[in-house]
């Protein structure tokens, strides 16, 4: 028998959350490119091109952005960046198998509540916000293209989140420091695990897909009162849950029967697992970890609160 060729597999935004897991999940399996920002400025058009061939990559699993999140509030030129990355990534396809790009639920327009979200939603609104909208833009490009596929991510958690804003990740390490869990008001999201995530990016790195766009969540909705609980039941601590505003904000979560038709047999951590993993995981990283930080909480401000 031959040798197998490992594949050359290129992440673009490798330092992030969902980045640092691909990498420890599938480099024993491929060969993994992520290279740094100082290592290779992704803005330039040129240098990405080059990079693309002097490595031979088959394929890019495309997760570098800049805004979406609750630490980037103020970011500026979040369209033109992001879009200029993706252009430069995508205008390679010629010489490649396929692009894997992360694309987000935030296409759906989140100004509203998205309540088991599907694909032939897609375009009924045009997003309000600049990450949204670059993310929107992205799928319109991909609906008309061939060896790009769209995975709109949801909530996936997991270890290398943000743990200042990320609820899950947030919640837990303040029961662990014996602090309050604060909520600044219940809403539902579709909780995916991050090991879920990996094992469908795997699937798709192998396997030639069916449609352009996927919704990848877990198809159960759970509010953050409930995930509170879980980490108590946990936890030998019992955190005081704090509750700062009434009602329930925009639900956030998606239909996923296009994806689980085409992966037959494709099973999802439940949620009470996910957390305990979660758990143990901070547990055993807790020294490094700033407590005064937890404690401080300067993200919660920028939550948006829905007013009746």
């Amino acid at each position: 028998m031959g040798i197998i060729k490992r594949k050359n597999i290129f992440i673009t935004g490798g330092s992030g959350f969902i980045g640092r897991n691909l990498q420890e999940y599938l480099h024993s399996k491929y060969t993994i490119f992520a290279p740094s920002h100082v290592e290779l400025d992704l803005l330039d058009t040129k240098k990405v091109e080059r990079f693309i061939q002097n490595n031979n990559i088959q394929i890019i699993i495309h997760g570098a952005n800049i805004g979406g999140g609750r630490d980037t509030i103020d970011q500026r030129d979040v369209v033109q960046t992001n879009l200029t990355i993706f252009f430069n990534i995508v205008r390679n396809l010629d010489s490649l198998e396929k692009v894997i790009h992360l694309g987000s639920g935030a296409e759906y327009d989140k100004s509203r509540p998205l309540i088991d979200v599907k694909e032939g939603d897609f375009d009924k609104q045009i997003p309000q916000d600049d990450y949204g909208f670059y993310k929107y833009v992205c799928s319109k490009y991909i609906d008309k293209t061939d060896k790009i596929i769209s995975l709109r991510l949801f909530a996936v958690y997991g270890k290398y989140e943000n743990y200042l804003f990320k609820f899950i990740s947030n919640a837990i390490l303040k029961n662990l420091f014996h602090l309050p869990i604060i909520i600044s008001q219940n809403v539902y999201f579709d909780y995916l695990y991050i090991e879920d995530l990996i094992k469908i990016i795997d699937y798709f790195i192998n396997h030639t897909a069916k449609h352009n766009a996927y919704n990848i969540s877990s198809g159960k909705r759970i509010d953050l009162l409930t995930i509170s609980e879980t980490i108590n039941n946990i936890s030998n601590f019992k955190s005081k849950i704090i509750l700062l505003n009434k009602g329930l904000n925009h639900e956030y979560s998606a239909d996923n029967h296009r994806l689980t038709k085409e992966i037959t047999g494709l099973s999802f951590t439940s949620i009470e697992e996910g957390i305990r993993k979660l758990y143990d995981w901070y547990k055993s990283n807790l020294f490094k970890i700033n407590r005064n930080e937890i404690k401080q909480d300067r993200y919660i401000k920028y939550i948006n609160v829905k007013r009746d």
